[in-house]
């Protein structure tokens, strides 16, 4: 995962806006935005009665742009916190998956209660297939019509050998867990059009009698 650290605010947020935004740089061309997303909060009852509240809080996007000073290329650092609890006595515990699902030209708006990560592609009746394949965020390259996901954890494990392996979730026992993350990058190249992204929170819940997985959505947010 690459973090920005160090970052020198220097700019307050308008008086008139309807959303907290600040600027956070000594140049207009490279000025960054900062975005207070207002998250979100799911509940769901699984089928043995379990009920799975999950909450996306204290979500924000600092923005930049026009990284490399192209209209190809963004750049966004993103934080959240990701809250998950299980009213039930067979609750066993679960794990926790962030990510984000990142557009170029595409309609991301769709979502909701689902564990398919998949959008539709805009002007289509077409679904554009955003599983994602690892963690860690980075760099990403989409074309117009095109759409990615990704896990923002990369966290490093032992495996059963006591071999390093890496892990896309966090894991919690009982009836609560939580995982934040801060400043997780999101580059992205190639797209000379609108671009999007929106969070999403995958839990696999577990408990004496189902297994399941529910996803919460944030909303989407553009990057420029």
């Amino acid at each position: 995962m690459i973090n920005r650290k160090n970052l020198a605010k220097v700019a307050g947020v308008g008086a008139a806006a309807t959303i907290a935004m600040g600027l956070f740089s000594t140049g207009a061309a490279n000025a960054d935005t900062f975005v207070a997303l207002p998250g979100g909060e799911m509940t769901k009852t699984l089928s043995d009665g379990t009920v799975v509240t999950v909450k996306l809080v204290g979500e924000s996007a600092n923005i930049n742009p026009s990284l490399g000073s192209t209209p190809l290329h963004r750049n966004s650092w993103v934080s959240g916190t990701a809250v998950v609890e299980l009213s039930g006595s067979g609750a066993v515990g679960g794990k926790i998956y962030p990510g984000y699902v990142v557009g170029c030209q595409v309609n991301i708006a769709g979502g909701g209660v689902s564990a398919d990560a998949s959008v539709e592609a805009a002007g289509s009746g077409d679904q554009v297939d955003v599983s994602p394949s690892g963690g860690g965020g980075g760099s990403l390259t989409l074309g117009p019509g095109q759409a990615t996901s990704f896990y923002v954890l990369d966290r490093e494990v032992a495996d059963d050998y006591g071999n390093e392996d890496h892990s896309t979730n966090n894991r919690f026992k009982g009836t609560n867990g939580s995982v934040s993350w801060a400043d997780s990058t999101i580059g992205l190249s190639g797209c000379g059009g609108y671009a999007q992204a929106r969070a999403f929170v995958r839990v696999k819940v577990e408990t004496d009698n189902v297994m399941s997985y529910v996803v919460l959505w944030g909303q989407p947010f553009s990057l420029g």
